[in-house]
């Protein structure tokens, strides 16, 4: 289902004097309007400080005319050039696929179609079996394929006699099960070959949309005789295929289905498929795969001088219709415009993009309403494409996710859960409690993005005197982890003010525009697992899952790691004696209570949701000091990570289940002056604006913040009697 108005920017971030174009689809039959605003906070529960949104349409505000610009979800390999090929002799088709979803309509592995008049052909899986349609001429094998078992499929056409001709083969048959056949036809003649039209790989064109019959599972070796035989082990980092045969029928991938995936003659004994590419050489195509919408730009705006680094939004409206589309406005290059620096995590965002979840129901859409929330959600929009804690609809999880389609999740004012604790919502809403309390604190900052700094390094933070994470930057790659590291290790200091962080290895590619890739191998907690033998990431070739699994646990960088997950339920921390001591104790100055943090806008209190704790035996430090442990979590509402564990009731760490379900908050001094501050709790955020900002979480973080920036500003609130 379309959105009435929605879009996306073709860059998430940009400087002064740099170009942002954006694209919008309005159903509206009045122009729409747009104005640009500044995202101070974006939480729309009435019980937290009212949602803000600057309006700076000085800057920027104009009207459009509006008009519908459609997603089209299904991946398939294009080659244009066939269009110019001459008539065919004679057609032989071959190709080994590994089909998902069998038994559904028509599903193409290749074809040659003109949707106009239906000249070409088609090689087909069908509920009974491959099927070749020669224009309006259809031959059937009449026997049904297994789910997830390859075959050997190819079809011939003799234009001269009419002969038709398909067949199946399993490559590995099974006892009493019958799916291997031929089957032939006499059709009328001449037979309509030629379409003049591109070759589509795993779809075939259409007449109302770019394609239809998109093709479920994997395809391997797809090669017309005489004509092309394409290698998709080779290009394996990119979103082109090669053809080895005489023509040069190169193609390029719609949609960005998965690559690097087992083929026919994997083995086991190569799990690296740089090593062994041709055990690899099979693509995974889904129905419901998107990159790029491709949609065209409706209008362009370029930072203006004078407009400081922040999060910003185009603020749509067409009747009853509303939209925000964000994206991140960075200081010019060598040039600070603050101490403090916000790292967005954008990784993140991009993971979780379009999020379903399966639970907005009318309760939900209740709560959507009469906050006044956004409307839309990413269970009604499937055009938009999914996360990456989706499965597809065959059943194998989404690898890829993209940021050149409109991403309903990443809207300021997007709940995420009906929460009965509080406000529901995650990613970059929840960050506007700490960058709503930034701005209310009086603390000047500049943003920058993981993209950004996976782009240019740990330059881009070394002139700050410290850099905040926001609640949850799960998703890094090497280059941000060393960033990072680099920084603290180098005088920087850190403030990790989430939970759950730096869990996840991400790629990406400039082959691939906008593109990130994640493979949920072997641990962690997932909504999916890989299978066996597709752990390393086809972008960048790298060995995916956990950075614990690459020997980067989260401590080493911070001093905790994820150590349980909950509902999304919060609790309170209680203060360690070196909270107290001479070294530590300024970070508490005028927290009145202990303990502290049991409220919140996140699940009702500061520690909760997914925790981390501080370990020695994963890296944590050794002059780590814990200053504060969560506590009051209930064992019915939290588990502990799988990694952790050894059996039902064992631990790696020899430490009781329970032991392991806490978040811990640590301070690590570092060399040359610098320092990191770590929460532990996805949640800890969401305390902040409780009060109009003035609590115990949101005086221990001002302490923080103050002193490791070097602000020297004073505490806003004036003392109570």
């Amino acid at each position: 289902m379309t959105a009435p108005l929605t879009g996306y920017a073709d860059r998430i971030s940009a400087r002064v004097g740099e170009k942002i174009a954006f694209k919008v689809s309005s159903v509206g039959p009045e122009p729409y309007h747009v104005r640009l605003v500044r995202i101070v906070r974006g939480d729309p529960n009435p019980a937290g400080p009212p949602p803000r949104l600057e309006d700076l349409s000085h800057y920027f505000a104009e009207r459009f005319p509006s008009r519908e610009q459609r997603a089209w979800p299904g991946s398939y390999a294009l080659i244009d050039r066939a269009a110019t090929l001459k008539p065919f002799a004679a057609l032989s088709l071959e190709a080994l696929i590994w089909p998902t979803l069998p038994q559904d309509g028509p599903q193409t592995v290749i074809s040659r179609r003109d949707p106009a008049t239906g000249a070409g052909f088609s090689l087909l899986v069908t509920a009974d079996g491959m099927a070749l349609e020669v224009g309006d001429a259809k031959v059937i094998v009449g026997k049904s394929l297994r789910a997830r078992t390859w075959y050997r499929v190819w079809a011939d056409a003799d234009p001269t006699t009419g002969v038709l001709r398909v067949g199946q083969q399993p490559l590995r048959r099974s006892h009493a099960v019958e799916d291997e056949g031929t089957a032939t036809m006499m059709a009328p003649t001449p037979l309509a070959l030629d379409a003049g039209q591109p070759i589509v790989i795993a779809a075939e064109l259409a007449a109302d949309r770019p394609v239809h019959r998109c093709f479920n599972g994997k395809i391997e070796a797809p090669s017309m005789t005489g004509v092309a035989e394409w290698d998709l082990a080779r290009r394996m980092d990119t979103i082109e295929i090669e053809d080895t045969g005489p023509n040069d029928l190169h193609g390029r991938l719609v949609n960005l289905p998965t690559r690097a995936m087992k083929g026919a003659g994997w083995t086991g004994v190569e799990r690296d498929w740089r090593r062994a590419p041709h055990h690899y050489a099979a693509i995974h195509f889904h129905d419901d795969d998107l990159h790029d919408c491709g949609w065209s730009d409706d209008f362009t705006f370029t930072v203006p001088e004078g407009l400081k680094s922040g999060i910003y939004g185009m603020a749509l409206a067409c009747g009853p219709h509303r939209d925000t589309i964000p994206f991140f406005v960075l200081p010019a290059r060598g040039k600070p415009q603050a101490k403090v620096c916000y790292l967005a995590a954008t990784f993140t965002y991009q993971a979780y993009g379009n999020h379903r979840r399966g639970l907005f129901d009318a309760a939900f859409r209740q709560r959507v309403a009469d906050w006044n929330a956004f409307a839309h959600n990413p269970d009604e929009h499937a055009d938009y494409g999914l996360s990456t804690y989706n499965l597809h609809r065959d059943g194998s999880g989404t690898a890829c996710a993209s940021l050149l389609r409109p991403l309903l999740t990443w809207r300021p004012d997007y709940l995420y859960f009906n929460d009965d604790m509080g406000s529901g919502v995650r990613h970059l809403p929840a960050d506007t409690h700490l960058t709503g309390w930034l701005d209310r604190m009086g603390i000047a900052f500049d943003v920058v993005t993981d993209h950004d700094l996976d782009r240019e390094g740990e330059g881009l933070l070394a002139p700050y005197k410290v850099v905040l994470t926001g609640s949850h930057p799960e998703y890094h790659t090497e280059r941000t982890l060393d960033g990072l590291q680099r920084y603290a290790d180098g005088g920087g200091r850190l403030m990790y003010l989430g939970g759950n962080g730096f869990y996840w290895r991400v790629a990406l590619s400039e082959k691939v525009p906008g593109a990130l890739e994640v493979r949920r191998t072997e641990g962690g907690i997932r909504t999916w697992a890989a299978e066996a033998g597709e752990y390393h990431h086809a972008l960048d070739g790298a060995y995916g899952g956990l950075w614990r699994r690459s020997d980067r646990p989260p401590n080493l960088l911070c001093g905790v790691g994820f150590s349980s997950q909950g509902t999304f339920i919060g609790s309170s921390y209680r203060r360690a004696p070196a909270s107290r001591d001479g070294r530590h104790a300024w970070m508490f100055d005028g927290v009145k209570n202990d303990p502290f943090g049991g409220f919140g806008l996140s699940g009702g209190g500061a520690a909760g949701f997914e925790i981390d704790r501080f370990d020695p035996q994963l890296g944590g430090p050794p002059n780590t000091v814990v200053l504060a442990s969560s506590e009051g979590h209930e064992r019915k509402d939290y588990v502990v990570v799988h990694e952790e564990r050894l059996g039902f009731t064992t631990t790696i760490s020899g430490q009781t289940l329970e032991q392991l379900i806490r978040a811990d908050m640590v301070y690590i001094e570092k060399p040359a002056g610098g320092a990191v501050f770590s929460v532990g709790s996805i949640t800890y955020c969401g305390s902040l604006p409780v009060n109009d900002f003035d609590n115990d979480i949101s005086r221990l973080t001002f302490n923080v913040v103050n002193r490791l920036g070097e602000l020297g500003v004073s505490w806003p609130f004036p003392a109570k009697a």
